[in-house]
């Protein structure tokens, strides 16, 4: 059967494997050739699942041992020049990671997922060459064992959409350079077998491009499908619909063009066109970014409505993206309520949804265990609609009775009370939250999880960290001072676990960046809080400090966007459910003498929808949220947030709209560029840009964060600004972040010094 198709697969190993291997080999505990044999063996184990389950193209060079638009860079040979000594592995990672004397290269947001892409710096002076090692040797490591695969490969012009120039200027004028290289490749791939299908990834067409970018779509085409005869090119879009794209593709001798129907349904606009073309339609309609199991009938009658106007042979059933996106298997998972596991599916049962789907839409045979799964399916989906686990009257009946959405005092009434309250300096220096997990800790929240030791043990574990936290950060010499979170495993799945509706996993995770993985929480019901969530750890830090402890919350929008989100439901109508519950922890924790909150909506950008069509209506809710969740704060207590590695220049007002006291933004690896728009828009709350980049391991010197605190003056005054890193220091370890935080905190003394 070749009729089904999977966009890409997870690349992290089912147990983490390799996660493990490369932290031990930036560790210096194993070499590069541990880490190459396991990579061999989990693509191997990877290939075979999808074989076994009956797919029919199944993808090499997906795998990657940090990220693929990494990989392209160094296929392209898009080097930047302060990394041009270096070479193989310790040129790669030194890119993704930076090394004691270069920056690592900015990392941001893979569209709307939870996955980050390394941003490829290039430059007009930059020579581009094929280094086409990888590719090739992962499609003979495929051959090998017996499994003809298809090639993944990132589009040029998604590559460029997605770069940045060193100079600023536009990076679609180095098209023919890199085009040049991409011709290279497919000649290259040519020579591996008389037919090979390269799969041409370009979801930057799901997005609203401007007519500049849509008209490079057909001569690169044109050029890339002429290489070989021997090439059949996919162009594969994805979270999104691609109709004006689609429209210019199907003029290009490409072999087929991968589709996202079920986050781009305005794709059904496009059948009439495609129908009338000899291109092959690859049908996503497995879900590759949440977790819950396929509802085959309802698909089986969307395929059916794609062949009123494409013919069913010209189809191929597919996922909608590359199932990185979600867990690899539920197999380990042991302890999960059986009636929710009922309803999920991460990758491995996606594919074999993929095949019951294929046989079920082709009317093959199917075989005696293939019915019993089909009769399941129903069963799963049919229980899904009345469990007493999903519907709570009484959430719903609070919703509809909310009186109070935001804070009643304006900024500047509420600004004056807290500056007299707190008595905090112009440029204050704390952290955004989180410390590092150290080895002992994350094994005592283990023992604690499976009951090797007792709840009394556990609790003087955590203080014991706390104690050791408060006493470093007075050490260090910082201003407002964190617990550091040594309870939390992840600043979702931590929320996920105390609030009602919420499922976890043992071994749900999905890879964020490089080796950081993280383990979503599922929403599968109405959503509430049964008791207060962090209010002991924090007035407990409280306790041990005369300094001003923060509380540490995770946000509305960024629960809901860093969770599998239930499909039944509205995501806007999940998202009020959430906030109500901040809400009642920020009353709790403010009548406890907490004074300064901070809601982290670390993933506020990220669930932003890709075309500007959608934009407004999903800005209108998530505000309304935060605000919501934070309807509770006094005047006097201080309300911080917390953004990642966004782009502010489109939602400057958005964020305005927050009404947050003090913003924390992500700025390290970008000078002061993301801070402009607020000096430009006349921002008036205070802001906490990072002045170093933690996702390095590198320790900033003084005079390199001094220099960033004088280009930060440059934009904000000292009274509007806050010192901080750019994120949490969880995945640092304390020989790192100690001298990084004294630096900073030297830093400012000096800046300080000098202002006076």
């Amino acid at each position: 059967m070749s009729k089904n198709y999977v966009v890409g697969f997870p690349r992290i190993g089912e147990k983490r494997e390799l996660k493990k291997v490369l932290e031990n080999f930036w560790a210096k505990k194993v070499a590069f050739e541990d880490v190459k044999q396991v990579a061999s063996e989990l693509k191997k184990r990877h290939w075979n699942y999808q074989k076994d389950a009956g797919i029919a193209f199944i993808s090499s060079n997906d795998f990657s041992l940090y990220d693929n638009m990494l990989d392209t860079s160094i296929m392209l040979n898009a080097v930047p020049p302060r990394f041009q000594t270096l070479k193989d592995e310790t040129l790669y990672f030194a890119m993704a990671r930076g090394n004691k004397d270069a920056v690592a290269m900015e990392m941001t947001k893979w569209f709307n997922t939870n996955y980050h892409y390394i941003v490829p710096e290039l430059s007009l002076e930059d020579e581009y060459k094929l280094n086409a090692t990888k590719i090739i040797n992962e499609y003979k490591e495929a051959k090998s064992i017996g499994i003809q695969t298809k090639i993944n490969i990132i589009g040029p012009i998604t590559y460029l959409g997605l770069s940045k120039r060193s100079d600023g200027g536009d990076t679609y004028a180095l098209l023919e350079k890199v085009l040049k290289v991409y011709e290279a490749l497919l000649a290259e791939i040519a020579t591996l077998d008389d037919a090979i299908t390269v799969q041409i990834d370009e979801p930057i067409f799901a997005k609203d491009n401007e007519t500049k970018v849509l008209s490079l779509i057909k001569p690169t085409y044109d050029r890339l499908a002429q290489v070989s005869q021997k090439i059949n090119i996919v162009v594969s879009t994805y979270f999104e619909h691609s109709t004006e794209a689609t429209k210019i593709l199907l003029h290009t001798p490409i072999w087929g063009i991968g589709l996202d129907f079920l986050y781009g349904k305005e794709n059904l606009e496009s059948l009439q066109i495609i129908s009338k073309s000899d291109k092959k339609l690859i049908a996503g309609v497995v879900d590759g970014r949440n977790i819950w199991k396929n509802d085959i009938q309802k698909t089986i009658k969307l395929l059916d409505e794609i062949t009123l106007h494409v013919d069913k042979e010209q189809m191929i059933v597919a996922s909608s993206c590359s199932l990185l996106h979600t867990p690899f298997t539920l197999e380990y998972e042991t302890q999960m309520n059986a009636e929710i596991k009922n309803w999920l599916a991460y990758s491995k049962e996606k594919l074999d949804e993929i095949t019951l789907l294929t046989k079920l839409f082709f009317q093959e045979t199917l075989t005696d265990e293939e019915n019993r799964q089909f009769q399941k399916n129903i069963q799963a989906n049919e229980s899904r609609k009345t469990s007493s686990l999903i519907h709570d009257k009484t959430v719903q009946t609070r919703v509809q009775n909310i009186t109070k959405r935001e804070r009643a005092e304006k900024y500047e009434q509420r600004i004056i009370v807290q500056k007299e309250l707190l008595k905090y300096d112009d440029l204050a220096t704390t952290t955004i939250g989180s410390f590092p997990q150290t080895k002992e800790l994350r094994k005592l929240r283990r023992d604690f999880k499976n009951k090797l030791i007792s709840l009394e043990d556990y609790e003087t574990g955590i203080k014991a960290y706390i104690d050791k936290c408060v006493a470093f950060q007075e050490e260090c010499g910082l201003d407002i001072l964190v617990h550091g979170e040594p309870e939390r495993n992840d600043m979702v799945e931590y929320f996920g676990e105390q609030l009602k509706g919420y499922g976890f996993s043992q071994n749900g995770w999905v890879q964020s960046y490089g080796s950081r993985c993280v383990k979503p929480p599922f929403i599968y019901g109405d959503v509430s809080r049964p008791q207060p969530m962090t209010l002991a750890w924090t007035t407990y830090a409280q306790s041990k400090t005369k300094k001003i402890m923060k509380g540490m919350l995770t946000g509305p929008v960024t629960i809901l966007n860093w969770s599998f989100v239930r499909d039944d439901k509205a995501r806007s109508d999940v998202s009020e459910q959430i906030a109500l519950a901040i809400n009642d922890e920020i009353n709790d924790l403010q009548n406890a003498g907490i004074q300064i909150i901070q809601v982290d909506e670390a993933a506020f950008k990220e669930g932003y929808p890709l075309r500007e069509a959608k934009i407004k209506e999903y800005e209108r809710w998530a505000v309304r949220d935060f605000k919501l969740s934070v309807a509770s704060a006094f005047e006097k207590t201080q309300i911080h947030t917390h953004m990642c590695y966004s782009e502010f220049n489109d939602i400057i007002g958005t964020i305005e709209a927050m009404d947050a006291d003090v913003i924390s933004i992500e700025t390290a690896r970008s000078g002061n560029e993301l801070l402009k728009i607020f000096a430009d828009v006349g921002y008036k709350q205070e802001v906490g840009p990072g002045v170093y980049d933690i996702h390095s391991p590198r320790i900033p010197s003084v005079e390199e964060i001094l220099k960033q605190i004088k280009l930060l003056l440059e934009v904000l005054p000292k009274k509007q600004l806050w010192i901080n890193p750019d994120c949490g220091l969880k995945t640092r370890t304390y020989s790192e972040i100690k001298p990084s935080l004294e630096n900073m905190v030297k830093a400012v003394s000096i800046v300080k010094a000098q202002l006076q």
